[in-house]
């Protein structure tokens, strides 16, 4: 459990690298440890965004008057190999370049994987000894481990307030691994445009708009772990992320089929936090507290295929979202 909860908080460059590494990247600057860490980040943030938009409508027609349909989802987002690795451009940063002086080079994102291992030389500036350097090996990312998917799962509930009207809410509870917690928030509304039709139980499809909301917040405290000395270090994200989305589907009384096309726009923000002496083990020793936060926006559309199965109060949902992360969703409902 611990693992997933990791994944889901896209546990950031100090998870993944020993003590003297994070070390000798603060020791860099802080604007090239920010700058590294963005684009480290920005693949795995964005799949994040578009796995906890996933799953909202299953069905385009809107269940009868005060109706009550409740809710598990899984969904799992497929990483494609152009997010796994970014190019690094010494001519970016200020302190950081290559071993053989290379201008530039392919290396791991969170999701990917370096191998062999990519290695780098930090230049720092002792008060002492004046300009240092030394050797930093970059982070790998959850393609170390063979890790493909990108996991997300909650509960929702809906209710028809009135006929073609529904109020959605999806919930994933508080959960706390050790140093790790994780939560996850929504609230929408769905509204099937077809039943303000006169003729609305003979027309031979359901047409709906989607609107919904997204909150997820995570956070890993890793001061218990000595990566650099220091208190209360800590890395804090937070996604929140809005989705429109039009809706059309059959009308059948126990299979349905439906489509959708959506647009996503979600801001994540992720904070480095707590207090760090960087050193070099000697005699330089510098204090560095809330090292930086990194803000990114994830926006593109979704289009989605699938399918609903009716059996009395119980029902099935499956469907695939074409996207700039493609994902497989799959549903149990309980309708009353």
């Amino acid at each position: 459990m611990k693992k997933i909860t990791q994944l889901l908080i896209v546990l950031f460059v100090t998870t993944t690298i020993a003590q003297d590494d994070l070390n000798d990247l603060l020791a860099a600057g802080i604007e090239d440890a920010k700058r590294f860490s963005t684009s480290y980040l920005l693949p795995a943030t964005d799949g994040l965004a578009y796995g906890i938009n996933n799953g909202w409508a299953n069905n385009a027609k809107s269940p009868k008057k005060y109706g009550v349909e409740l809710s598990i989802i899984g969904n799992a987002g497929f990483i494609k190999d152009e997010k796994k690795s970014f190019v690094l451009n010494v001519n970016d940063y200020e302190n950081i370049r290559f071993q053989d002086n290379s201008p530039s080079k392919v290396v791991a994102t969170a999701l990917g994987h370096n191998d062999p291992d990519v290695t780098v030389i930090v230049t720092y500036d002792d008060p002492i000894f004046g300009n240092q350097e030394v050797e930093l090996t970059l982070p790998t990312g959850i393609g170390a481990a063979n890790v493909n998917l990108l996991p997300t799962a909650y509960l929702q509930g809906s209710f028809s307030v009135f006929k073609g009207t529904q109020i959605k809410g999806r919930f994933f509870p508080k959960v706390e691994t050790e140093d790790a917690k994780i939560g996850l928030y929504g609230l929408g509304i769905q509204q099937e445009f077809t039943s303000w039709l006169p003729a609305d139980k003979v027309f031979p499809v359901a047409i709906s708009g989607l609107i919904a909301y997204t909150h997820l917040d995570g956070s890993y405290d890793f001061t218990s772990t000595n990566v650099v000395d220091g208190e209360n270090q800590q890395v804090q994200t937070n996604v929140n992320s809005m989705l429109y989305q039009l809706i059309v589907g059959t009308k059948l009384k126990v299979i349905n089929f439906y489509g959708s096309v959506g647009y996503i726009d979600a801001k994540t923000t992720t904070d480095l936090l707590g207090t760090y002496v960087v050193s070099n083990d000697v005699l330089f020793s510098e204090e560095i507290v809330d090292p930086f936060s990194i803000e990114s926006t994830t926006q593109g559309v979704i289009i989605t295929l699938g399918a609903n199965l009716k059996l009395g109060f119980f029902g099935l949902n499956a469907s695939y979202a074409i996207a700039e992360f493609d994902s497989a969703t799959l549903g149990i409902n309980f309708r009353f």
